[in-house]
């Protein structure tokens, strides 16, 4: 089989590797990896991985330095990247646990290895696979094609078990490539702790499962099955947490998140910044129905669920990142979502919705994680949302679709003016902006007007 790369400078580059590399005795060059298991799924590779075998770290240095521009990474030998391409050229190696999580490994490169060997300490077998590109021969020691067709995920070895990463690269590769997972992996997952983990790496599986997850609730899914939920409280707090059946024929807030999840996988938008945050929004949008769910007169309701819903998602996001813009952004979604319902349910006026987009920055957002959430009851009829559609022709004629209304009258207006710094001016500056948004002006000589007239100024 062959490996389609799209990009023919890239294309050159790597036949040219494993040109030079066949050209030394003993040596052979594999493309492995992400690569081979997307060239089976028909998909063109972008990024290259290329493992040498019977080739000295020495001598491959020097080989690919004389015909290439050369980064290597690590302080010991370890990746050789071509400069300026997504080529990555590596020895197979030998490992040895040594400490905590990720990171906790001894490594040595052993160009003498078997494929057999080094493919061993693959994480899946869909993983585990390698072309030779000059022959077009697949090498596949784990049968990773047979999972892939079957869409299997199944660990390698159990080697797997020495990496705690592994489960959540589990998790995003079951919702990217719409995997069901082999009970012995699953089994050997429930008795993993995620020792040592750091959290930009968890982050990293987290965002890969909301970016490139086909079915997010197959990733989510995994997780709740090889127990790994019980490290994300919020959401197993949310199995078991019933839901009004006239509402919410689908079941608990738990399956519901799941469809909503799914939901916004098929209207990503392909912007990984703002789907980034919608997505974790959708995730995070009903955390607060557990502690706010109760039976009452023959119904179950979850009053204050929007509100209550901020601690626990800070919490959430704050273990996995410490990007606090970014989790200022996803929060007020989280504890406005139903918003756009209740404003086109009561007709909503202009310093309401100019209000609202100050509360969330972004109303199309807003709308996304609202929509996500209708889409979320399966069992209900699907209806087009009009509630949505309503509140993003209103936003845009107001100009606060994406963004919050910026305010007109700013401190050195007031400061030329004559005003004085101090709590004051603050007052006077924020009695402004409510005006704004009221629309008690649209320009800014109106609202210096407005700002003489309320502080008692003579024109």
């Amino acid at each position: 089989m062959d490996v389609e790369i799209p990009d023919p400078r890239v294309r050159e580059a790597v036949r040219a590797v494993c040109e030079l590399v066949r050209a030394e005795p003993g040596g052979r060059a594999l493309l492995v990896g992400g690569c081979v298991r997307d060239a089976m799924l028909g998909r063109p590779a972008e990024d290259i991985d290329i493992e040498v075998y019977g080739v000295a770290p020495e001598r491959l240095t020097q080989v690919l330095g004389a015909r290439f521009r050369i980064d290597l990474v690590g302080a010991a030998f370890g990746v050789i990247k071509l400069h300026g391409m997504p080529v990555d050229v590596s020895l197979p190696r030998r490992e040895s646990k040594a400490g905590l999580g990720h990171r906790g490994f001894e490594i040595r490169s052993d160009p003498g290895l078997s494929y057999a060997e080094a493919a061993a300490r693959r994480d899946f077998t869909i993983n585990a696979m390698a072309v030779d590109p000059l022959a077009s021969e697949l090498i596949d020691p784990f049968r990773g094609a047979r999972d892939l067709e079957a869409r299997i995920l199944r660990h390698t070895s159990d080697h797997f078990a020495e990496d705690p990463l592994r489960v959540l690269r589990g998790m995003q590769f079951a919702a990217r490539f719409e995997c069901a997972v082999a009970p012995e992996t699953v089994k050997l997952c429930r008795a993993i702790e995620p020792e040592g983990l750091a959290r930009e790496r968890v982050f990293d599986e987290w965002k890969k499962l909301i970016l490139q997850g086909v079915a997010i609730s197959r990733g989510l899914a995994f997780l709740r099955d090889c127990a790994w939920i019980r490290h994300y409280p919020e959401l197993e707090a949310l199995v078991g947490c019933a839901q009004e059946p006239d509402w919410h024929p689908e079941g608990d807030v738990w399956v519901h998140t799941l469809h909503c999840m799914d939901a916004f996988a098929r209207g990503r938008t392909g912007d990984a910044r703002e789907d980034l945050i919608v997505g974790l929004a959708v995730l995070c949008h009903d955390f607060g129905k557990p502690a706010t769910t109760a039976f009452e007169d023959g119904r179950i309701r979850s009053l204050g669920h929007e509100g209550a819903g901020e601690a626990p998602a800070r919490a959430f996001l704050g273990r996995m990142t410490n990007q606090e813009d970014l989790i200022d952004a996803v929060v007020p979604l989280v504890t406005h979502h139903l918003r756009p319902q209740q404003y086109h349910e009561a007709g909503a006026g202009d310093g309401a919705i100019r209000r609202l987009a100050r509360a969330v920055g972004r109303i199309d957002r807003l709308v996304r994680v609202a929509d996500a959430d209708m889409q979320g009851r399966p069992g209900l009829p699907r209806k087009e949302f009009a509630a949505g559609a309503w509140l993003l022709a209103r936003a845009e004629a107001l100009a606060v679709k994406d963004a919050a209304p910026k305010p007109l009258v700013m401190g050195r207006h007031l400061l030329a003016l004559g005003f004085a710094p101090g709590p004051a001016l603050g007052a006077l500056l924020a009695a402004c902006y409510e005006a704004q948004l009221d629309g008690a002006f649209a320009t800014l000589d109106d609202g210096i007007e407005f700002a003489r007239r309320a502080a008692g100024m003579p024109k």
